[in-house]
């Protein structure tokens, strides 16, 4: 006879999992699932970062010229010509030298940027460092999935506030040497999620240099870096080509379509940089990756070679971020982002205001503070730096943006 207790919920094998956060949604549900919005009124969904603008019809026919390939295991590594596609608009999007980016050496693919942020915590973070459990650095506000990662590769996450004050802006050079000395990996954003802080090549080559100073990973993740107001954001490579450094030990970039071309859901993306670390990577990638059907390959290679529909996407947004300014300006400590595509307004009290914007006006945004921790650096206050915040995804189209921000100002 089989007995009830071999069907008892098991013990969490690994305590570390214990100590994974909420997901920022998985809060927000529980804050706004128990209220009503207003029944007069259709609600938009402006807390999550998923573009809605449409993207280039060829994607579809493409995926449907190659649907006799999904019969096939794609390859880890990807496609010949993805990973030249991938390393060609690397050289022309940041003006670097022919040759510093080889197509076979420089780039692996991923299924999105997510899976691959997560995964590089467990090739980068050792056992310890100074004889002691190892640190991951991380912007605050931070990605979530960042803050995931270190504490699955049991490494201590430390959180740098990135604060008006600085730009938004991490300080991570001003921490404690103790600190830095124990540090395996830095996550770092740019253009920056949520406050659209675009990092100098300045700022870049000092933390290129901070990370071989106390030999640790840089991850330097460029997702939005096609969405931009003025001038394109520098990047990390393009940092080292600047100075005649092509040396990219310690250093890996990602870039996804998700937002570039608005298909998230095609889950494809690359990550460039160090050749060895890069290795680790698809090593690892061979054992529990999830590499991207071929026709997926085949879209992505397409999409990456064709710039007109990253224009017209950018013009878009620059439409809707004038738009705001008109209608939010010189209210909630409002500027324009340098790049990305969400506002971070400062409302006071961020979970407040989003419960107001729910139950008055249909409108869901996320509350700063489920993007931020109290600072553990020892320089930083006891208070969350995103409690006064909300995050306003700018993802809609231009009636709908309109509507949405009127409703944000009149109720707040």
């Amino acid at each position: 006879m089989i007995s009830k207790t071999q069907f008892a919920t098991p013990q969490i094998v690994n305590p570390r999992m214990a100590g994974l956060p909420d997901y920022p949604f998985e809060r927000l549900r529980r804050l706004l699932d128990p209220l009503a919005p207003p029944a007069a009124l259709d609600p938009i969904a402006l807390s999550l970062g998923e573009p809605q603008h449409p993207y280039p019809d060829f994607v579809g026919e493409i995926l449907h010229a190659n649907r006799h390939l999904y019969g096939k295991y794609p390859p880890v590594a990807g496609t010949p010509e993805f990973r030249q596609a991938a390393a060609d608009w690397l050289v022309r999007r940041y003006d670097l030298p022919q040759g510093m980016i080889e197509a076979d050496r420089h780039i692996v693919p991923c299924a999105g940027t997510r899976e691959a942020l997560f995964r590089t915590a467990f090739l980068a973070v050792p056992p310890e460092k100074a004889g002691r459990q190892p640190v991951v650095l991380m912007p605050n506000p931070f990605y979530q999935c960042y803050a995931g990662a270190a504490i699955a590769a049991g490494a201590e996450p430390i959180f740098v506030s990135a604060l008006a004050e600085t730009g938004f802006l991490p300080d991570f050079a001003g921490l404690d040497d103790s600190i830095l000395a124990r540090t395996a990996l830095v996550y770092f954003c740019t253009p920056a999620n949520p406050q659209g802080a675009v990092a100098s090549l300045d700022y870049l080559n000092n933390l290129i240099a901070l990370s071989r100073q106390y030999n640790f990973t840089l991850v330097v993740d460029e997702c939005y870096a096609e969405i931009y107001n003025g001038a394109p954001p520098p990047g990390a490579l393009q940092a080292c080509a600047a100075i005649g450094d092509q040396d990219l030990s310690g250093l890996l970039v990602f870039h996804s379509l998700s937002k570039r071309s608005n298909v998230a859901g095609l889950r494809s993306g690359f990550v460039a940089g160090d050749p060895d670390l890069l290795k680790l990577f698809r090593r690892l990638s061979e054992y529990g990756g999830n590499p991207s059907p071929l026709p997926v390959y085949a879209a992505a290679t397409a999409l990456w070679r064709d710039e007109d529909h990253v224009v017209a996407n950018r013009a878009l947004y620059v439409e809707k971020f004038d738009l705001a300014e008109r209608v939010l300006s010189n209210r909630f400590g409002f500027y324009k982002p340098k790049g990305g595509f969400f506002l971070w307004l400062d409302v006071g009290d961020g979970e407040a205001a989003t419960v107001e914007l729910w139950t008055r006006a249909a409108i869901t945004v996320l509350p700063g503070a489920y993007l931020t921790v109290p600072d553990n650096t020892g320089n930083g206050s006891d208070d969350s730096p995103g409690n006064r915040y909300i995050r306003v995804a700018m993802v809609h189209d231009k009636a709908v943006m309109e509507d949405a921000l009127a409703r944000i100002a009149q109720t707040l």
